[in-house]
């Protein structure tokens, strides 16, 4: 009788523990609003349902849609889903950079993202390189002194070359108080390797856009491309596989799906089927 009583008891706590790995693996992904941007005009409400019925509660956004952030948090609440992530303009956090901390607080969010360092046309140098690194460093002071972390979302262009490397070495070697955020599909259309990045700067990424390219695809170093070319991961020319499991390994927090084409609703159940099976 305690044989089998042992026996019970070790099978209940490796259920438990079973139970316990799988809610900390599903949540480690999440996604990025942006990628119901044409869903979220018509519907708000629904737009989060349908995040919720897919499965995920953790999201990178920043904005409500034209709701009062009470209606918006209402909704949030109501679809058990989590804002941890917030998008700040760069001018923003050049400008006013505890706006962005205000918001990111009210949010609940444990990091601030920018994508986008304004240039004109295809002008992005060391110059507007080093000017952007300053004006990370004294906004990621802020929001690190509050225990957020800003993370910048390169788009392509900082992999152009610089001396001995690119302008993105530049970054990640000047990066004193802001992290990265990895999008895997603009690393690569901008001539760079994810995984090759990740290994270089292990300690540097603390976020990644998980987003497919589909074959056939020429990348540039221009930031720019149509993002019909959003494919279901797992099916174009992004090793998917290998880069979430190289994140996992270490400690990228949250992985965000984005994906910007028209064919979102139908693609991003079938992302999900793919990472979630990755092992």
């Amino acid at each position: 009788m305690k044989t089998f009583n042992k026996v019970v008891i070790a099978m209940a706590v490796l259920m438990v523990t079973q139970i316990n790995i799988d809610q900390l693996y599903a949540q480690e992904f999440g996604i990025q609003l942006y990628s119901l941007r044409n869903q979220f005009k018509e519907d708000v409400s629904g737009s989060l349902k349908t995040i919720s019925d897919w499965g995920l509660t953790n999201l990178e956004g920043g904005g409500t849609y034209g709701l009062s952030f009470e209606e918006f948090d209402g909704l949030l609440n109501q679809y058990k889903l989590d804002v941890v992530s917030v998008g700040a303009g760069y001018e923003e956090l050049r400008d006013n950079p505890e706006k962005a901390l205000e918001n990111a607080k009210q949010f609940g969010a444990k990091y601030v993202m920018c994508a986008w360092i304004p240039h004109e046309g295809n002008t992005f140098g060391i110059k507007e390189t080093k000017e952007a690194t300053d004006v990370f460093n004294k906004a990621g002071k802020l929001l690190k002194d509050s225990g957020i972390t800003l993370a910048y979302h390169a788009h392509g262009y900082e992999f152009r070359p610089y001396e001995n490397g690119t302008l993105f070495d530049y970054m990640a070697k000047n990066a004193n108080h802001f992290a990265f955020e990895m999008d895997v599909y603009w690393v690569q259309h901008g001539g760079a390797d994810p995984m090759t990045l990740l290994n270089k700067y292990p300690d540097k990424f603390v976020l990644f856009h998980l987003k497919d390219m589909e074959m056939g695809v020429k990348g540039n170093n221009t930031g720019h491309e149509d993002v019909e070319t959003n494919v279901v991961l797992g099916t174009g020319q992004v090793d998917i596989k290998g880069i979430v499991k190289r994140g996992k390994e270490l400690g990228v927090e949250y992985m965000f799906i984005e994906d910007e084409c028209s064919r979102v609703v139908e693609q991003v159940p079938q992302s999900l089927e793919f990472i979630n099976g990755i092992k």
